[in-house]
């Protein structure tokens, strides 16, 4: 059986504003507060993390999917995870479903453009720099 260590960070949202964002990291909370199964695998080691690696893990070719039904339940299975994560406490899960339902059909799909234009201006800056 494989495992993995990986080191524990604040979240991303501490470099977006840190007045607002705990500067605690939250994973043990969140693990307590998500509405799945427990994996008895998943051990806090101080700022550590480690958990069990399957053998089957690997990374997923969306190619190998074959048909965009494929790619939909890819997409289905990570918005069911992050929303286990986020779903966690009463006054979130009201405050996500608020915002979610007064949203358009597309807004993730335009929400994804318009993140992967932004990562690829970034992307280019850093390109820029880094070979200057």
């Amino acid at each position: 059986m494989a495992r993995e260590a990986k080191a524990l960070t604040a979240s991303a949202l501490q470099w977006l504003n840190a007045k607002h964002a705990p500067s605690e990291i939250l994973y043990a909370a969140i693990l307590r507060r998500s509405v799945r199964c427990h994996d008895p695998y998943v051990q806090m080691r101080g700022h550590w993390i480690v958990r069990r690696l399957s053998p089957y893990c690997s990374r997923i070719e969306l190619e190998a999917l074959g048909t965009s039904r494929g790619e939909c339940r890819l997409l289905d299975a990570m918005g069911w995870e992050t929303a286990n994560i986020h779903l966690g406490t009463e006054e979130k899960r009201r405050a996500i479903l608020k915002d979610l339902r007064a949203r358009n059909g597309n807004w993730l799909l335009a929400s994804a453009e318009v993140m992967a234009e932004l990562m690829e201006k970034d992307w280019k800056v850093w390109k820029e720099r880094w070979q200057s």
